[in-house]
């Protein structure tokens, strides 16, 4: 078996590699050990960011959610709820943090608008009475399983071919580049490569250790509990420095409570505390208290892939949530990139630079499309949700 290039993972990274690589007319495959959306992709909250979150910690990351917060509401419409979101400043909390913010986001050239605590439930009246004030930020909220199968769709229909419960087994390097790839599962063969792309997410340090190269991750997990909507139709942050329990999104039918950051050892074996659960729900509850006595409709933990290649002691919330993207021809193995790190709002704007790094190094002269080509089911959303061309796997939505 033969393709010109591989990618490994199937969240909104990886289908987005393939599907842009794709369309410059790159012969492309992708696989996936589990679901598609199986890893992080499919256990977000599904906010697409403004940047605002990260206005003030981290412009440039901030203003690349900006940019492609706008960009996927014109291509991907079909895969969004334009909720808009809020930044609510509770009695007690530090009111120059809310200044700072709102500074940060106008130095962005956010549109924002500052409402006072009545203002605000007029809007969001399951807000809670200690809300004093709250800023108005375009957030968004996305289905991280649309957006997948969208991504998919367009993919396969630009000649790349995708590949579920497909594990990668081991690489082969020779002469300095990586040649062969098994692939088991589904696959069951070795592939030839001329490229690979490892975007595997939390999992990617293992990838690359796979031929020998590093890739030093932090992975944090998060925790998510999602009860039937009192009625929540924005995104609700808490307007303090990030912190457990700081954000309530309206999704699927229900209200996403989240979330947490416990670093943790292996993505695959970790510890699911209750303790999460019931912090997350009371935090959430200072800004809308109703959420407290709405039924559990599902809980859900995810793995955050942040890259960390400096020590950030335990705190996984000090590791930027921009991405990295590495050429492992400087560790002598040319024809493999790692893409790790960012979030999902930015995914887009990952695959776009890794598939500019692969076409750069395969002499592929071709631009990148996705910017301003829309996503299948702009027009027809439910044709997303109706779809049984690829296995999925997103408890978020």
């Amino acid at each position: 078996m033969r393709t010109t290039v591989l990618v490994i993972g199937g969240g909104a990274t990886g289908v987005g590699t393939a599907r842009d690589l794709a369309l410059r007319g790159v012969d492309v495959t992708l696989v996936e050990r589990g679901a598609l959306a199986g890893g992080t992709t499919g256990r977000s909250h599904g906010v697409l960011h403004s940047g605002a979150r990260y206005a003030e910690t981290d412009p440039d990351d901030a203003a690349a959610c900006l940019a492609e917060n706008r960009t996927l509401r014109e291509v991907a419409a079909g895969c969004l709820d334009e909720t808009g979101g809020y930044f609510l400043q509770l009695d007690g909390d530090d009111p120059a943090y809310f200044e700072r913010k709102r500074a940060a986001c106008a130095d962005l050239g956010m549109e924002t608008t500052t409402l006072d605590g009545d203002a605000l439930r007029e809007r969001v009246p399951e807000a809670s009475h200690a809300v004093e004030r709250a800023l108005a930020v375009p957030d968004a909220v996305i289905s991280p399983s649309r957006l997948i199968v969208a991504n998919a769709l367009d993919a396969r229909a630009a000649g790349a071919t995708i590949h579920t419960h497909a594990p990668v087994e081991s690489m082969t390097v020779a002469d300095s580049r990586v040649q062969r790839v098994a692939v088991g599962g589904a696959v069951d063969a070795t592939v030839t490569v001329d490229a690979v792309v490892n975007a595997a997410g939390p999992w990617a340090e293992r990838c690359a250790a796979l031929a020998d190269v590093s890739v030093p991750m932090r992975p944090t997990r998060g925790a998510m509990v999602a009860v039937e909507n009192p009625g929540v139709d924005a995104v609700l942050n808490r307007c303090r420095p990030p912190a457990d329990g700081d954000i309530v999104v309206p999704a699927s039918g229900a209200a996403v409570l989240g979330t947490t950051s416990v670093t943790v050892d292996d993505p695959d074996d970790f510890e699911r505390s209750d303790d999460e659960i019931d912090r997350i729900v009371a935090e959430c509850g200072a800004m809308c208290p109703a959420v407290t006595a709405a039924p559990t409709v599902r809980t859900y933990w995810g793995v955050r892939p942040l890259y960390a290649p400096d020590e950030a002691g335990n705190d996984g919330r000090a590791i930027s949530r921009g991405f990295a993207l590495l050429d492992h021809a400087d560790e002598g193995v040319e024809g493999l990139v790692t893409v790790v790190g960012g979030k999902l709002t930015t995914y887009r704007r990952m695959a776009e630079a890794t598939a500019d790094v692969v076409c750069d190094r395969l002499g592929v002269d071709a631009a990148c499309r996705t910017a301003d080509r829309p996503l299948p089911g702009n027009e027809d959303p439910a044709r997303l949700d109706a779809t049984d061309a690829f296995d999925v796997d997103a408890p978020a939505g």
